[in-house]
């Protein structure tokens, strides 16, 4: 024998209600099964309803009355052959009568009592399970209609009546012998020793299915539901939730005391106790094997699923005075207890001086004021502190019987929480070790599930999450080389770098389940809204995803304004943009402190150099305990491509608009000409050797022949370059007939910097230097006699595209 369960969605239409009996047809015996059914869906909270206007005197329930009568009158139409439909629509019309009478004495007397509740309530079961049968017999299943209240016995605690097994099983197995058709039965209704209805509660069809199955020993339970099992997280916060196979009854019994609602304690508690195996199936995808719940240990994964419980309030009892003091925390039971609230979770800390404990959030003021009419002698004489109450927390917990005696567990989930800036209020874990529990904020729920679930379930796979400003030369290309690399890097990597938020100058476009790199471009110019640089980061915020990173491919100081901020709220940064690390120095010193105390990354590979790994090399150096005596550089790849280039006929004015047309210079070329761009960049370097340096002590040599151009636009400026080939003509001749060559150079040694044009003699490592290369010698302890020697492009969207994307990169790589 096999009980099979079908709820409320899964036979909330006629057109479902066929399915369903096509479901039975098609891959069961009908004499070896028995079927429960809850009302269609959607009635029971109708019928609440409707009792709910009658009660308070409001004559539109007659209405609502009306439309659920014709929803039943309806499916029988569409669902019973025509020589049975006036058999059931007589039958079924009785009751509506008998509800409709019943609803206008509520009406009438403004009361409702919770055994009238449950009366009126049973109504929504007793049709739906009625209809379903003669539906079943007008297919040609033969199937007998059976109102669970002649087969389950209970008290009368009504709304949630507690259920006599022993009368109960006598009654169903004494059914069962005399009814050898297929039984079709109401879910969730039963009655008293004296007759009277009362109802099994929360997922009470459920319930009554495990009750029935343990009185028969049946081989299974099936619970037909509308998703294909119990799922490794909720997927509305996790996209790559996946149905678990298999459980034990133990862990479906954590999972769902924390939130996941497929599945309810009371549903369990008949089935364990006799070793029936339960199993979830999805009615609109019966091909699907489901989850199935069984008893012993089930495979080996260390954790089966992370569940929440939103919107709980927390309270804390702290005090000196607690310390060694017997009673305390039964004291602080039993008057919770007196006022009914049900605590969640508790926490206590080894010293006695405190005790935190979860309730729902509708209980937190009442158990607050509770707890200090208990302890207001405590709180007069200071032997407690205070007794505070946090609301706005939520729940989460990670379950699995394979956290036994297995070390590491916590730490992983503690560091994913931490790597990606939730903040854990509480923590609890049960002494069986099948769950871990913590209390976070409500806002960081979302991004706490997903980040647990890539370290527990996905721990082989991680995912990035990107949010890019700017498209330009560097950002577009950044969007090409992750279109033709994304697979790739699933396939061999595991790492998934999901665009998320998009942005240029004009306009910004998010989407939660990612933008393809192939068509951003497109839909950030079709769909995206008017860019605002503080509602992208508020957004970028409110989204708040696990891992997520923050690309600024713009030369802006106003985006690089936002750093601070981002990673702050831990959220990484990798940018090829200047200034921030090249402005003032206690701003550089604040977004270092960021990075360090939030644990996120801060990666400006490319500010020197493009791609050439010149930062980490130095960084390497530094923390290996090296000490840099002089560094000695090339670090403009635009100028040294210019006067690469800058050959007896050739003017300077086409040779700096090639330059910027081929991507190797800064938007405004006046960046580079001026020397401030290589004078940002040693700068960095120098506070990344330790040195305490502002951008004014940096000594330029500036390569704008006279101080007006500066005043004007960019395009402007360009047009009027030619008119001052001269003046560099005069370097270049200089070079020739000195047989030198003309470097634009960096030098940093013994605490100053000096930025200016130099004429290299062929003896000099620079002057084979050709293009857009980029050349550094690093003179440090170790390598006093031959300095390291760093060479290579150092300018060109490519390049620095790929310096951007290798850091984005490295940042998935240290996911755990």
């Amino acid at each position: 024998m096999k009980v099979l369960k079908f709820g409320g969605s899964s036979v909330a239409t006629p057109g479902r209600i066929s399915n369903v009996i096509e479901i039975v047809k098609r891959n069961y015996q009908p004499d070896q099964i028995a079927l429960v059914f809850s009302a269609f869906g959607g009635v029971t909270d109708q019928l609440i309803r409707i009792s709910d206007m009658a009660v308070q005197g409001d004559a539109e329930y007659t209405l609502e009355f009306r439309r659920l009568a014709e929803r039943h009158q309806q499916a029988i139409r569409d669902l019973i052959t025509v020589s049975r439909q006036s058999h059931v629509l007589a039958h079924i019309t009785i009751q509506l009568n008998e509800l409709e009478d019943i609803l206008h004495g509520v009406y009438l007397i403004r009361e409702r009592t919770p055994r009238s509740l449950d009366y009126i309530m049973s109504f929504g079961e007793r049709l739906s399970a009625y209809i379903i049968s003669e539906a079943f017999n007008s297919a040609g299943i033969s199937a007998e209609y059976a109102d669970a209240r002649k087969l389950i016995q209970t008290d009368n605690q009504f709304g949630a009546a507690q259920v006599d097994f022993e009368v109960s099983f006598h009654h169903i197995r004494e059914h069962f012998k005399l009814h050898k058709q297929m039984q079709v039965i109401t879910g969730f209704i039963a009655s008293s020793a004296t007759g009277e209805t009362t109802t099994l509660g929360r997922s009470g069809s459920d319930y009554t299915a495990s009750i029935i199955a343990a009185a028969l020993h049946a081989e299974v339970v099936e619970i037909w539901t509308d998703v294909d099992g119990i799922m490794t997280a909720n997927p509305k916060l996790v996209k790559k939730a996946f149905t678990i196979p298999e459980m034990s009854y133990e862990e479906a019994m954590e999972l769902s005391h924390f939130g996941a609602k497929v599945i309810f304690p009371a549903t369990m508690r008949p089935a364990m106790e006799y070793g029936i195996p339960i199993r979830i199936k999805n009615t609109f995808n019966p091909v699907s094997s489901g989850t199935l719940i069984r008893s012993g240990k089930v495979n080996g994964k260390l954790i089966k699923g992370i569940s929440v419980i939103d919107r709980i309030s927390l309270v804390n009892v702290q005090g000196s005075g607690m310390v060694g003091v017997v009673g305390i925390a039964q004291r602080l039971f039993e008057a919770l207890t007196r006022e009914r609230i049900n605590v969640i979770l508790i926490s206590q800390a080894s010293s006695e001086h405190s005790i935190c404990l979860a309730v729902e959030a509708g209980a937190g003021k009442r158990a607050l004021r509770a707890l200090e009419r208990e302890f207001r002698h405590e709180l007069r004489d200071k032997h407690i502190d205070h007794i505070y109450l946090g609301e706005d927390h939520s729940i989460i917990a990670v379950v699995g019987d394979g956290m036994k005696h297995q070390p590491g567990t916590s730490g992983r989930m503690f560091s994913a929480l931490g790597k990606n800036g939730v903040n854990v209020v509480a923590i609890a874990q049960g002494s069986s070790e099948r769950n871990i529990s913590a209390v976070i904020r409500n806002t960081d729920t979302a991004k706490a599930v997903a980040a647990l679930h890539d370290a527990f379930f996905l721990s082989d796979n991680k995912t990035v999450n990107v949010f890019l400003v700017g498209t330009g030369l560097i950002g577009s290309t950044l969007l090409r080389q992750l279109a033709n690399q994304q697979e790739q890097l699933i396939a061999t990597n595991h790492l998934e770098i999901r665009l998320i938020g998009l942005a240029n100058s004009r306009k910004m476009f998010f989407n939660y389940d990612g933008i393809n790199p192939k068509e951003a471009l497109q839909k950030l110019h079709e769909a995206g809204d008017s860019m605002n640089l503080e509602m992208f980061r508020k957004t970028l915020l409110e989204l708040n995803l696990p891992n997520s990173v923050f690309v600024d491919c713009t030369a802006s100081e106003q985006v690089a304004g936002l750093y601070e901020s981002l990673l702050q709220a831990s959220v990484s940064v990798v940018t090829p943009n200047k200034k921030a690390n090249s402005g003032a120095y206690e701003n550089y010193k604040k977004l270092v402190k960021a990075r360090l105390s939030h644990g996120v990354y801060y990666l400006y590979e490319t500010n020197v150099s493009a791609g050439l790994p010149v930062i980490s090399t130095l960084n390497d150096l530094l923390l290996s305990g090296d000490t840099v005596i002089r560094i000695e550089a090339v670090l403009s790849g635009t100028l040294n491509y210019i006067f690469s280039n800058f050959t007896e006929g050739k003017k300077f004015s086409e040779i700096v608009a090639d330059a910027k047309a081929k991507g190797f210079t800064e938007p405004d070329v006046r960046d580079d000409l001026s020397g401030m761009d290589v004078a940002r960049k040693i700068l960095i370097l120098a506070r990344e050797c330790g040195l305490t340096m502002e951008p004014e002590q940096v000594e330029v040599q500036s390569l704008i022949p006279e101080r007006q151009l500066t005043q004007l636009t960019a395009d402007a400026f360009m047009e009027q370059l030619a008119d001052y080939d001269h003046w560099y003509e005069n370097f270049r001749r200089e070079a020739q007939q000195t047989n030198r060559k003309l470097c634009y150079t960096a030098v940093l040694q013994d605490g100053n910097i000096r930025v200016g044009l130099q004429f290299v003699s062929k003896e000099h490592p620079f002057y084979g230097l050709s293009g857009s290369d980029n050349i550094l010698m690093f003179t440090t302890s170790r390598y006093r006699e031959r300095p390291m020697v760093i060479r290579g492009p150092g300018a060109g969207a490519e390049v620095t595209a790929a310096g951007v994307f290798a850091d984005i990169i490295r940042i998935g790589n240290h996911i755990r």
